[in-house]
């Protein structure tokens, strides 16, 4: 069985373009995101209070979804990046951000989120998150960039951004028996 071959398009087709949702864009490739699941826009929602809550403090721009450009020929779209303040104000982000957040999917392949943090790394991102609601797993990359599952605390060198692994499982458990009304939690 022969696969087709991805239609190419040059970058500034890619920039005028509007998808829904937004796609990456890899060497002349659009890549459709694994996303709209229940799990993946809990953990994104926390996420986005958590770091915003602190952004005046932090001094960061949290912001969700946002085309980030890693490379001349490569656009991801990470589901949440602190970008430390002051930066540039582009429509495009090009300034590498202090953490890239991904939440995985139900049908996301580490094989491919461990081709999106290497593009963080060569970018400069200082830190990446990769959270995986399926497994109640967090990855960090380590020295040599490979992906490994920690459950200690989340940080981001330098800065005082941290948060425990059990802190986001406990906060998606609240959040899913809330959505059921146990507990005495209602929505």
């Amino acid at each position: 069985m022969t696969s087709t071959p991805p239609v190419l398009i040059p970058v500034e087709e890619y920039l005028r373009t509007v998808y829904h949702p937004d796609c990456d864009y890899v060497d002349g490739e659009v890549r459709e995101r694994n996303m709209g699941e229940l799990p993946h826009a809990r953990l994104q929602a926390f996420f986005l209070r958590f770091l915003s809550a602190k952004e005046d403090e932090w001094q960061l721009d949290v912001v969700p979804e946002s085309r980030l450009q890693v490379s001349p020929t490569r656009y991801r779209i990470p589901d949440i990046i602190a970008i430390p303040i002051p930066h540039t104000d582009e429509r495009v982000v090009r300034t590498p951000p202090l953490l890239c957040i991904e939440i995985l999917s139900s049908e996301d392949r580490m094989k491919r989120i461990q081709e999106r943090v290497d593009d963080y790394t060569r970018m400069g991102v200082l830190t990446t998150w990769v959270v995986d609601p399926w497994r109640r797993l967090v990855y960090v990359p380590g020295a040599d960039g490979v992906l490994r599952a920690t459950e200690d605390r989340l940080t981001v060198p330098g800065r005082e951004i941290s948060i425990t692994v059990a802190a986001i499982w406990d906060e998606l458990e609240r959040l899913e028996r809330r959505a059921l009304g146990v507990d005495g939690v209602t929505a």
